[in-house]
């Protein structure tokens, strides 16, 4: 039986709308969307919301676990209200990346997987983004990508999440 109150009605609908997508036989095909609908409500992916997920789309546990470990854009413990997310490729990182998680690192005073004493803000290291011409890149919540990230354009977006 899945906990009623596991997530909203509207995270369910958009759950639901998610597995029209696709075949009906192959619904855990939703298993990423899915995922991300229930980290936007919940802010991270306990064992009990993948285990719900699990049960929602037919699927084994240990396979939404699969997917949730795999990616680096879940969650599996709670964050600051901002996560930062650098990119420090190769190509990033010759481009600006390494110095701008260096001034990131020093302007939050924590390192990478490691958040802020105000819960403010969380640092994650990336993979790449796919936009390399735009080096150093960053995502805010893995939602908003920002581009050239120069300690100027740090400092703004700091002072931006910060209000």
């Amino acid at each position: 039986m899945l906990p009623i109150d596991m997530l909203s009605d509207s995270s369910l609908k958009k759950i639901d709308c998610e597995i029209e997508k696709y075949p009906v036989d192959q619904k855990q095909s939703a298993v990423m969307s899915a995922l991300a609908i229930a980290q936007d409500e919940k802010g991270w992916l306990s064992n009990e919301t993948m285990n719900f997920i699990a049960q929602y789309l037919g699927m084994p546990p240990i396979s939404v676990y699969e997917v949730a470990t795999f990616y680096n854009m879940y969650n599996l413990q709670p964050l600051g209200k901002y996560k930062l997310t650098i990119c420090t490729n190769l190509p990033c990182g010759l481009s600006g990346g390494t110095d701008a998680a260096t001034y990131l690192k020093q302007k939050l005073g924590i390192d990478f997987n490691q958040t802020t004493t105000d819960s403010k803000f969380t640092l994650k290291e990336g993979e790449c983004m796919g936009a390399c011409g735009d080096a150093p890149v960053l995502l805010v919540n893995n939602k908003r990508m920002c581009s050239y990230m120069s300690k100027k354009k740090i400092d703004q977006l700091l002072e931006e999440l910060s209000k």
